[in-house]
């Protein structure tokens, strides 16, 4: 494994990175050839070089692709694959030309040093460089060589170190020419051209920086019926999907499987053809912490257990203190069979089907260990005599249980690879210590973009930041895990763009950092439906995460947001979601017939179903609401809304799974599967009889009904405030409203309203006098009349002009993290912004992950954020530090606040994964974030500085609210105070109509 540097290209080579940029850069349509060849010509001038691009296919004649006959068979393979990918491009199919074959005077030459004689005497004459790939894992380069045989003048040569590095670089010229590794499993389209050249610059691709880079089919009932309904009706995934997944992980520049493995899915061996196939294909196929051995325990211990009944024909049981023979030979069979192919080889034990251990005759911790380390010994003993020099690679996963076991004494043999869990929500559990860093085996990760379990499972949709898989993923390599990256990806295909980036990172860790990382789905949109649409289809991403980031899809419930605190908390939410809808489908709306698939797979579908989830429970909230109210017309309204909301779901779930691609996907994606959790389904609603009647009722910002509390207002802040009015019968009923005061503005002053109308109020500050100011506004309707106090505070232009920072208004203060006015690095470490990390803009995230934590001595020595704050209050009040959730089971997760010279207050966090339901681990995943409470205090009104101070490293603070005393209970923070720089204004309020 080379070091980061070694990884970084030299001038003389175009690396992958700056390829894909350049590739970007291509403008209109995907990957446009001419343009990519202007890219890469700048990266060649940089290096002087200047040979002129390589023709693929020019005048309805393709170049022929030659693969030495003594080549790996998963290289042939591949060539195939690009002489497909040639034709997808220009309708004209290239001669795949073994050894001994006439070749034309053009060539695209594909070998692997030391199977193909070409490339091993073009290395031996010094005409082809593999300085840096020779010799090297899954390396390979791609040169243009003049006269290299007989007969041919030119060709490409491409050169791989070993069979996968040939096959990554055979791959590499399929998306040069404009091919995505999606163009399959995504529908995204092929532009056709009948001229196709690549430049010809030097293109060298080093080794990865992660040896084994792979996916973990689970939970795959989805999978499994639409691989049942269209590739193979006779099987439950088998050989030909298993053909299409080997494929795209290459594509991907993966090369690991953990293949299917739940009951209705069949077992990876039950198919002798599959571990052939891999094989074939280049794949290292493994098995999940519960499947030791290759061995799958859901379908294959019950037939095992009956044919090796115990001596009393009892069947035997799966536990290694009651049957340890049994399953010994067991788990030796499988070694034996699967002895040939390059696997991948899980020891350890859990139950059966991902459960816990089963130790009848071990109850202790201390007995369950010794138990742990005969199962170890006794399986490295079968695969030593069974598979022999060929068990290179061999992982232990400490998974839930597994973990405490291995804390408390498992040993674990320094060749075997520790693959780390998260605890299943994206956090890193725990890390390898210096001593587990420099085991020979090294260190591995098993990363969830996809999850069934406690505390709730999200299954459905993509909905993982991009931002927080960069941040556990650079952790996890920081501390040397770099052995093997395996991602739980459940049904594969909703989860398209987030392992896109996970394998991005795991072919080159290095390509993204703190201040980049959100460009990685600019870039890969780009890659897909073309440059120009990049950054518009970057930003609706963007904006999808952060939603899913302040709530999972999978995650909505009833009685979360508020619809009366901050502007109607969850309407605000609301108004995004269809905002971002709308800007999804105008961008739709622009593209070609050819790309409407793909964007439907790939941004439409997801931004349309999590709104329509979110929708439905807000509809069936304000339902529950005007019960509460005594509401009439408007119970109704907001049943049958929620109700269509689900209907509209279902509807656009069918669409994907009938119409998308001719009916391809049949059953691939759906939120309500028979086997697995499910997304939340229909929400629950009342209706009430009707009655001709009429009746006013009000409910002002801030109160659930009436108007105790008043509408308050800030110059610094100019909010605007709503009251809903609405009908307590069924009867159309008309009102009217008056103001005290001439500077209150109403969106409305009268009408007509059968169930109800919100009226917006806000402030004419060039009216209002300067200082603390009251009013009134009286609504009146069918014989009611209803006062709402309002409260002004307006310090002027003067004031704000004066603000040096955040402002205090409305009885609180709110920061994003992100907004800092300063900070200060200390002891090698420092406060970072991730850009597209958190709920916000982005978060700041103390780095690098492996510095020391700052225990003492934090004003001097810590790195710490400061934020200038105008109090006009003073008293000890609270402030909630939300920081992200992240753990550290061997550590703690702290930081520490103060105000001004104060002495700064630590805050701890959670650091353990329980498992459990609704405890603060469950909660901090669920809502994506940790509320660390503190007190403050404010010895006088005036301007003062917040100091956030970095204690435990790789902990990331989003968000901060200082309570002063006005501050409405909410899911979300408030909207962030005022302050002269990142927030001039209050964003104004879209507000989302009442029948949508």
């Amino acid at each position: 494994m080379t070091d980061g540097s070694e990884r970084r290209p030299d001038l003389h080579h175009l690396s992958r990175k700056a390829f894909l940029r350049g590739m970007a850069a291509a403008g209109a349509a995907p990957l446009v050839p001419a343009l990519v060849t202007g890219a890469a010509h700048a990266a060649t001038t940089e290096a002087g070089a200047g040979a002129a691009d390589f023709p693929l296919v020019v005048n309805g004649a393709a170049t022929a692709v030659l693969v030495a006959e003594a080549d790996d068979p998963a290289v042939a393979r591949a060539a195939e694959d690009l002489c497909a990918d040639v034709e997808r491009v220009s309708g004209v199919r290239p001669r795949l030309v073994r050894d001994g074959a006439e070749l034309p005077g053009l060539a695209v030459v594909v070998g692997t040093l030391g199977a193909s004689p070409v490339v091993d005497r073009l290395v031996a004459e010094g005409r082809l460089d593999v300085s840096r790939v020779a010799g090297r894992w899954e390396a390979s380069v791609t040169q243009v060589v003049e006269r290299p045989v007989e007969g041919v003048e030119r060709a490409l040569v491409i050169a791989g170190s070993d069979r996968r590095g040939t096959v990554y670089g055979i791959y590499d010229l399929s998306e040069r020419i404009g091919v995505s590794p999606w163009y399959w499993w995504a529908d995204v389209p092929v532009e056709r051209r009948d001229t196709v050249t690549v430049n010809a610059a030097t293109v060298k691709r080093h080794e990865p920086s992660v040896r084994y880079r792979g996916i973990f089919i689970n939970d795959e009932q989805n999978l499994t019926t639409w691989s049942h309904r269209t590739q193979e009706t006779d099987k439950n995934i088998g050989p030909e999907t298993y053909r299409r997944v080997f494929e795209l992980i290459l594509r991907l520049k993966a090369n690991y499987l953990w293949p299917a493995m739940h009951p209705y899915s069949d077992f990876f061996n039950k198919h002798r053809e599959n571990p052939r196939l891999a094989d074939s294909y280049g794949i290292v196929v493994g098995s999940s912490h519960p499947e030791a051995l290759l061995r799958n325990g859901v379908h294959e211990w019950d037939p095992w257990a009956a044919d090796h009944p115990n001596a009393d024909g009892t069947l035997p049981v799966y536990d290694y203190t009651v049957n340890p023979d049994t399953i010994s030979d067991y788990w030796r069979a499988r070694a034996r069979e699967n002895a040939a192919y390059e696997s991948s080889w899980t020891i350890g034990m859990r139950g059966l089907h991902d459960s816990a251990l089963e130790t009848k005759h071990a109850t202790t911790i201390e007995e369950k260990v010794a138990v742990m380390n005969d199962i170890v010994a006794a399986q490295r003993q079968i695969l030593v005599e069974e598979v022999g020099d060929r068990a290179t690679s061999q992982i232990f996963i400490p998974y839930k249980e597994v973990l405490d076991l291995y804390n408390a004494g498992v040993r674990v043999p320094d060749d075997v690879t520790l693959v780390w869990p998260d605890d299943n929500h994206g956090n890193l559990r725990q890390l390898p210590t210096a001593q587990e860093r420099a085991r020979r085996g090294g260190n591995g990760l098993y990363y969830h973009i996809s999850y069934w379990g406690r505390p709730k499972s999200y299954l459905w949709l993509d909905t993982t930041q991009v931002a927080k898989i960069w941040q556990e993923l650079r952790r996890a390599y920081e501390h040397r895990v770099d052995r093997v990256w395996i991602f739980n990806v459940g049904d594969l295909k909703s989860q398209e763009s987030g392992l896109s980036f996970c394998m991005d990172m795991a072919w080159d860790v290095d390509r993204w950092d703190a201040d980049s990382v959100e460009d990685f789905v600019e870039e890969w949109a780009g890659r897909q439906f073309g440059r120009r649409h990049g950054r518009e289809i970057a930003e609706i991403r963007t904006e999808y995460y952060r939603l899913a980031a302040e709530l999972r899809p999978e995650f909505v419930a009833r009685g979360q947001f508020s619809l009366t605190a901050h502007g109607d908390e969850m309407g605000r939410r609301m108004a995004a979601y269809q905002a971002l809808l709308d800007r999804t489908q105008a961008l739709g709306a622009t593209l070609p017939p050819a790309y409407q698939d793909a964007f439907f797979e790939l941004v439409e579908y997801p931004v349309h179903g999590a709104f329509r989830m979110n929708l439905k429970f807000y509809w069936a909230e304000r339902n529950a609401l005007a019960v509460a109210q005594g509401r009439g017309a408007g119970v109704n309204t907001y049943a049958k809304l929620a109700n269509a909301a689900h209907g509209q779901e279902v509807a656009l779930t069918t669409r994907y799974n009938s119409q998308v691609a001719g009916g391809k996907w049949s059953g691939i994606v759906n939120p309500y599967p028979s086997q697995i959790p499910k997304a939340p389904g229909r929400p629950s609603v009342v209706t009430v009889p009707a009655a001709d009647t009429a009746g006013l009722g009000v409910a002002a910002e801030g109160n659930a009904n009436g108007a105790e509390k008043p509408l308050r207002f800030s110059s610094y802040t100019r909010d605007v405030r709503f009251v809903d009015l609405f009908n307590t019968g069924f009867s159309a009923m008309g009102w009217r409203a008056t103001v005290s005061a001439p500077w209150v503005r109403l969106s409305a002053d009268a009408g007509t309203f059968t169930d109800q109308t919100r009226v917006r109020v806000e402030i004419d500050w060039d009216r209002v006098p300067e200082g603390v100011q009251e009013a009134t506004v009286a609504f009146a309707g069918a014989g009611g009349e209803v006062a709402v106090p309002v409260k002004v505070v307006n310090d002027g232009e003067r004031g704000c002009r004066r603000a040096r920072g955040y402002v205090e208004a409305n009885g609180y203060v709110c920061l994003d993290a992100g907004h800092y006015d300063g900070r200060r690095a200390g002891g090698g470490a420092e406060w970072q912004r991730v850009r597209g990390l958190g709920r916000r803009a982005g978060a700041m995230l103390a780095s690098p992950s492996t510095a020391d934590p700052f225990a003492r001595q934090l004003a001097v020595r810590a790195p710490q954020l400061w934020y200038r704050i105008r109090f006009v209050t003073a008293g000890t009040f609270p402030v909630t530090v939300f920081r992200l959730p992240s753990l550290d089971e061997r550590g703690a997760r702290r930081v520490a606040v103060a105000l001004d010279g104060q002495e700064p207050v630590m805050l701890t966090g959670q650091a353990i994964a329980t498992g459990n339901r609704g405890d603060a681990w469950a909660r901090n995943v669920e809502e994506g974030v940790e509320k660390l409470v503190a007190a403050l205090t404010v010895d006088a009104p005036g301007e003062h500085v917040l100091r956030v101070f970095m204690v435990d490293p790789a902990i990331a603070v989003d968000q901060i609210v200082v309570d002063t005393g006005g501050l409405q209970a909410s899911y979300l923070a408030p909207p962030e105070s005022y302050h002269p720089v990142f927030n001039r204004r209050s964003a104004q309020v879209r507000w989302l109509p009442e029948g949508e």
